[in-house]
């Protein structure tokens, strides 16, 4: 016992001379930054640069759109494309709908309605009625970002305005607000106030399933206008939809692959991705669709995929959503819509404020859709609205559908789609080495290894203490990021190089324990900074979804961070094997780093030994973790309908943890 302790502390002692060369050094000065171009940006400029080119491509093919056979070519493609990007659509089961109470208003009456969009899994609406005689044509309202939905006020005025202008209107919740929060606390209720934050946690499995947060509103949506067309007071060839912020995106999406909508208002999102990358960059999980950039699917095509069905875009002079991208994409519908013989049919209204709907927006929104539902424009501005409370319009018992007896969440319904994909996963396991590898690469948007740029390496700076020699390097081939690195060199013979590559970046690396013993052995250890990682890690990543702005850019240009970073790896290892010729590799990582390395790996023959520190082990427990920390940018899409990470550690034979992944159920 005496001895373990003796050589416990022996070792210790080592570490703490070896350490305290380095401490003090400050390893994160090798890139430049102004406050200009500052390197916390610099990955998001990067992909931003690819972005604008893609853009610029699929605006070159808008302009060719000269014909009425070539618009309708153009809409069927974007239309297949953006529901395959969606994951498809469920089955439709039945609504079982049911009014469960009554409120009396001025000159219209409300209902509170519950429906199911699949098995279990339940809708709450209020349904506003004018107190003219039925049948109505019916306009349904998605709700924005409101932790409140169908009772926010400016929700409730758009069903009021409705109903008292001879329209019924259909005002529901959509999952994570209202009462359909898929995350409560102890007492039963929404634990979040930010609806954002149950979205992107939805997000992250669902990204993993090849769908994503989108296809559960859109779908929601969908069954929305089922519901209404099922009233007989509804006239269901007469259908409309509109809705704010989220609701706007909501609305631009249904609009663009629904043909029942009759007549469409999408408020406060419709801009350009050009205007959105430059400005505040990609926003809620549901706002970004896998590859669509790469495809060439930007925010007019929602436009133009229903052209020449009447639509009216909504904005506000000063929104977040710039206004300047909102005119272009106008104008390019404009285009279409009157090349195609409806100039008419598509209108805007920028009305003064900040984001929302001004009283101007939203009566202007409503004569447009007096004018296609009812054939009438003629209507004068309402501008009296009494607005309830959230508890006078609930329709549950308890005022959330997940305490509904045998209800099921997003979460489960994500989870039940994981286990459908068993099979394939098993049928994947059984292909050939190199079959399985091309199709990683394939998910991973990777180029072959032998085309992948080589990186050239400039010398910044060096320190030398204790014997050791740490060389400050930044590795970039042409057109690449760069990635700032520290070649660490033992005091002597020299043998085997190790590649670290830390959740934390190179600072934290330089001062783990490990990477000391490594070079008190001899070895070469070169510690490095992996995109979004260190140095360049962006300054609006958080806890919960880390470099959140940078995998959005990445996820629309049909790019997984994992598949980024993990190209970085191979040419780090390519590099590593020229300069140390006849040296083994072997391959460290750690946390958010880990998968990208795995992939790395099991790619390759490049590293001789692998070993992995608070890594991810298994996708699977993030599909239904209600809860994740940080594993949005491990995240690929549809891979768990190909294969799970043990499949890597089997392909690349040693590969090591050595500790258990931190659970990411909160």
């Amino acid at each position: 016992m005496k001895l373990k302790l003796w050589m416990t502390w022996a070792a210790l002692s080592v570490w703490c001379y070896l350490a305290s060369g380095l401490c003090g050094e400050d390893f994160n000065d090798l890139l430049p930054s102004t406050e200009s171009a500052p390197k916390t940006r610099l990955v998001y400029q990067y992909l931003q640069g690819q972005a604008e080119r893609a853009l610029q491509r699929r605006n070159e093919r808008f302009e060719k759109l000269d014909t009425a056979e070539a618009i309708q070519a153009y809409q069927q493609e974007q239309r297949k494309f953006f529901q395959t990007q969606l994951g498809g659509f469920p089955e439709r089961t039945p609504l079982e709908s049911r009014v469960v109470g009554k409120l009396a208003g001025d000159g219209y009456t409300i209902e509170k309605v519950v429906f199911a969009s699949q098995p279990n899994h339940h809708v709450t609406a209020n349904m506003y009625l004018p107190e003219t005689a039925p049948p109505y044509p019916c306009v349904v309202v998605a709700s924005g970002h409101s932790r409140t939905a169908k009772a926010a006020d400016y929700n409730q005025r758009f069903g009021i305005i409705m109903a008292k202008n001879g329209m019924a209107a259909l005002v529901y919740d959509p999952i994570g607000q209202g009462e359909r929060s898929m995350i409560l606390n102890a007492a039963g209720e929404a634990k979040h106030n930010s609806t954002t934050a149950e979205h992107f946690q939805i997000g992250v499995g669902s990204i993993l399933l090849g769908t994503n947060t989108a296809r559960y509103r859109v779908w929601d949506a969908m069954r929305a206008i089922d519901y209404a067309q099922s009233r007989e007071d509804v006239i269901a060839a007469r259908i409309g939809f509109t809705g704010c912020s989220g609701g706007g995106t909501v609305t631009s999406y249904v609009m663009a692959l629904d043909d029942r909508v009759r007549c469409a208002a999408p408020a406060c999102y419709l801009t350009t991705f050009g205007q959105l990358i430059s400005s505040i960059g990609p926003q809620d999980a549901e706002q970004n669709i896998y590859g669509q950039i790469r495809f060439g699917m930007d925010h007019p095509d929602y436009v133009l995929m229903r052209a020449p069905q009447p639509t009216i875009i909504s904005c506000t002079t000063n929104d977040y959503f710039g206004v300047e991208g909102v005119w272009q994409n106008f104008r390019q519908a404009k285009r279409i819509y009157t090349r195609l013989g409806y100039g008419e049919r598509v209108g805007l209204v920028e009305g003064d404020g900040n984001h929302g709907v001004p009283l101007g927006n939203l009566n202007a929104i409503m004569r447009w859709m007096r004018r296609w539902l009812l054939d009438q424009d003629d209507a004068a501005c309402t501008d009296q609205f009494v607005t309830r409370t959230p508890e006078e319009l609930q329709c549950t018992p308890a005022g959330q559908v997940l305490q509904l007896a045998g209800e099921i969440s997003v979460y489960e319904l994500n989870a039940r789609r994981q286990r459908s994909y068993e099979k394939q996963r098993a049928q994947f396991a059984k292909l050939d080495p190199s079959k399985q590898r091309r199709r990683m690469r394939q998910l991973l948007n990777m180029s072959a290894e032998e085309t992948l740029p080589k990186l050239a390496v400039t010398e910044v700076g060096s320190v030398r203490r204790e014997g050791q020699r740490c060389d400050k390097v930044i590795y970039q081939a042409p057109d690449q990021l760069p990635i700032p690195a520290v070649v660490c060199h033992p005091r002597q013979n020299q043998r085997r190089v190790c590649l670290y590559v830390s959740g934390q970046g190179k600072q934290a690396a330089l001062q783990d324990r490990q990477l000391q013993e490594r070079l008190a052995d001899g070895q070469i250890v070169v510690a490095v900074d992996l995109p979004g990682i260190g140095e360049t890690r962006d300054d609006r990543a958080n806890a919960a979804l880390g470099d959140w702005k940078n995998f959005y850019v990445a996820y629309l240009l049909g790019k997984p961070y994992v598949g980024l970073r993990a190209e970085v790896i191979l040419q780090l290892a390519q590099r590593l094997e020229k300069d140390f010729p006849d040296q083994p590799v072997e391959l460290v990582a750690t946390g958010e780093a880990a998968t990208a390395a795995l992939h790395a790996a099991a790619l390759s023959d490049h590293f001789t030994r692998v070993e992995l520190k608070d890594a991810l082990e298994s996708w699977v427990p993030i599909v239904s973790a209600i809860e994740t920390e940080n594993q949005l940018v491990n995240t690929i899409h549809g891979v768990l309908g190909h294969y799970d990470l043990p499949r890597l550690t089997e392909l690349h034979g040693n590969v090591h943890y050595v500790k258990q992944a931190k659970s990411t159920d909160k």
